[in-house]
């Protein structure tokens, strides 16, 4: 096993796992109806898979079409993270992005243009039915997740709350949505049959430069042609702990990292409780994948609440969602370039790294 050592937001962490070299309250998003919860789940997944834009309509409030554009951006490596069907923060940055990306008109605009562009390449469902197997069932699952470091410490693993948690993280949704698109489904019975999203299949490719957008809360992916191939919604620092300006470089990737509280380097957290380390987990205050930078104390890495990515502050690091941190964890590698733009907006931080 090899161990890496960096300090995330001043925090000690050691990856214990597949090492390879290379807060707030949740967003209020625009009004949307909720789906028809006495509908049955094939026809809620009808209207996801037949909506499309409308002229002059407002897009904006049509739950199946929101859905339905959030994987596909998804699919496109222009995360809107979390998929909650809402016309939130994260949605609307990810419209902007993939159409200034592809030279679309109305950057801000869910249009036929988007949805066309989105589809060029392929028109397979945005939905797709899964069976829970005995492994999804497996666990552990811990019940409530506790936010303090000293209750996560004595924890065998930091795992998932419940099923629920694990399916809609699997899938890349929100557990909300999750439940809307199965009102009757039990996610703790083996062999029930899901919809959910269906989530990119194609890695992402090779990645030669990293930008961190402090301004804007992003992270822009650059290919080896010099164009924009990825975007995600990132949590960056905070006023009190800003993330670095210039340039850095990747360091490592580390999976399953372990995260270490040192009191004596930071500022946060139960001081008086001494050190303490937090296991390997998806719901560590890293989250699953953790990529060190050449400077002392900062990463791109996972987070244990994919709702809050985008819209809280953080302890210095960059957050991602899971699963977007592990999709560009395995398309950097050593040395590349990671510029630090923009300037941190006045926030408060937030209680994880």
């Amino acid at each position: 096993m090899d161990f890496h050592k960096a300090i995330c937001g001043i925090a000690l962490l050691v990856a214990a796992s597949q090492a390879h070299a290379a807060g707030a309250a949740k967003q209020v998003s625009s009004p949307a109806a909720s789906f028809n919860q006495n509908a049955a789940s094939s026809d809620i997944g009808q209207r996801i898979e037949n909506a499309s834009p409308g002229n002059g309509q407002n897009n904006t409030t049509s739950r199946p079409l929101l859905v339905k554009i959030q994987v596909l951006l998804g699919r496109a490596h222009f995360s809107p993270g979390e998929i909650d069907g809402r016309y939130g923060k994260n949605l609307r940055a990810a419209v902007v992005a993939y159409k200034q990306a592809n030279g679309l008109p109305n950057p801000d605009e869910i249009d036929t243009a988007l949805a066309d562009s989105l589809t060029r390449n392929g028109r397979a469902p945005v939905l797709q039915n899964y069976t829970i197997t005995q492994e999804d069932e497996t666990g552990p699952f811990i019940g409530s997740v506790p936010h303090d470091f000293r209750k996560l410490a004595a924890l065998n693993a930091p795992a998932y709350g419940n099923p629920q948690e694990e399916l809609a993280e699997k899938f890349h949704m929100s557990p909300e949505l999750l439940r809307e698109l199965n009102p009757q489904a039990d996610f703790s019975a083996a062999g029930t049959t899901l919809i959910v999203a269906q989530p990119a299949t194609s890695p992402l490719p090779s990645v030669a430069r990293i930008e961190v957008d402090k301004s804007t809360n992003q992270v822009r992916a650059y290919g080896e042609d010099g164009n924009l191939a990825a975007m995600f919604p990132a949590t960056v620092g905070s006023t009190e702990l800003p993330a670095p300006s210039g340039t850095a470089e990747v360091v490592y990737v580390s999976h399953n990292p372990a995260y270490h509280y040192d009191p004596s380097k930071l500022h946060f957290g139960p001081k008086h409780a001494g050190r303490l380390t937090i296991k390997p987990g998806p719901n560590n205050p890293v989250g699953t994948t953790w990529i060190a930078l050449n400077r002392s104390g900062y990463g791109i890495h996972g987070s244990p609440d994919p709702d809050l990515v985008g819209k809280t502050a953080s302890h210095g690091c960059v957050r991602l969602t899971n699963w977007d941190a592990e999709v560009l964890g395995r398309a950097v590698r050593k040395g590349i370039p990671v510029d630090f733009v923009g300037k941190t907006p006045p926030t408060r931080t937030a209680s994880r790294a």
